[in-house]
């Protein structure tokens, strides 16, 4: 089974010629060739590439040039913008590109929208026409994210970041775990999978974060390997983890068999996404 990060971010520096639409505390680069030579030092076959929201907003220009420069090592999703009209056709436009997987919906409670808001539905309408999955990021707003799958059974959504708000910097909040037993209801919905990405931000403990498992287990229990997909959140997590740290402790944890480990670590992204890596690293 191919080694697949469920979400990678990959972008330029700050210039004028690509200038960020915001300044996170992120690496000042991460090209894409970067994040190909990280993934081949930790033997991660592929990725799904993310186009960064913080600096690029709904642009996806740089995904598409990295995953055309890779394109065996990297699927490509986009961010919608629910407030444009013609969503729908840029959605078909996407469908068109080579490596498209997928689109994401920014859903955080800072976005103030309901679940029934019309630029949503046109969005997750458009995704189940072209047979796109949705991803979603509703931490901190799990209430309105749990509305919306539940408003269109026909789609396919997947969950970003366990559904749980994440640090932007160390230390890991006093109860990190405080939405968990919402995340466990959430698994109810047979239209949804989780991504278990940027877990490893919410340990209280130094590498390899053994405080993780206990959590983690539970909402392995509740979603099944089959519907829970490995992510470093590469490289949002930077401030608190690197890229080593939020694969090694996935790939060497003994709470994992063999079978569990290759779901988890790639067997439900492929089939979340419908994509493989055409190469495997040499291990």
């Amino acid at each position: 089974m191919p080694v697949i990060d469920s979400q990678v971010h990959a972008y330029e520096a700050n210039t004028p010629e690509r200038p960020w639409r915001s300044v996170p505390n992120w690496p000042p680069h991460a090209t894409g060739d970067e994040v190909v030579a990280a993934m081949d030092r930790l033997g991660v076959d592929g990725a799904i590439l993310i186009s960064p929201f913080s600096m690029y907003g709904f642009d996806a220009g740089y995904s598409v040039a990295v995953r055309n420069a890779h394109p065996g090592r990297f699927a490509l999703v986009k961010p919608l913008d629910p407030d444009d009209p013609a969503v729908g056709e840029i959605v078909a436009e996407w469908k068109r590109t080579p490596g498209a997987v997928g689109v994401r919906i920014m859903l955080t409670r800072e976005s103030s929208r309901a679940a029934d808001d019309s630029g949503l539905d046109r969005i997750v309408r458009a995704a189940v026409r072209h047979d796109f999955p949705v991803n979603v990021l509703f931490w901190d707003n799990l209430d309105v994210g749990a509305a919306l799958i539940d408003r269109h059974p026909d789609a396919r959504f997947i969950v970003d970041h366990l559904a749980i708000r994440q640090p932007a910097a160390p230390p890991a909040p006093p109860e990190p775990w405080a939405d968990l037993p919402k995340v466990l209801e959430l698994a109810r919905r047979p239209n949804a999978v989780i991504k278990v990405s940027g877990a490893c931000t919410l340990s209280h403990r130094p590498y390899p974060f053994t405080d993780i498992w206990e959590p983690l287990a539970r909402i392995f229990e509740a979603w099944g390997f089959d519907r829970c997909l490995w992510g470093t959140d590469w490289t949002r997590a930077f401030p608190v983890v690197t890229f080593e740290q939020a694969t090694e402790p996935f790939r060497l944890t003994d709470r994992l068999n063999g079978a569990e480990r290759a779901m988890l670590m790639g067997g439900a992204c492929a089939k979340a996404y419908g994509w493989s890596p055409e190469t495997a690293v040499p291990r």
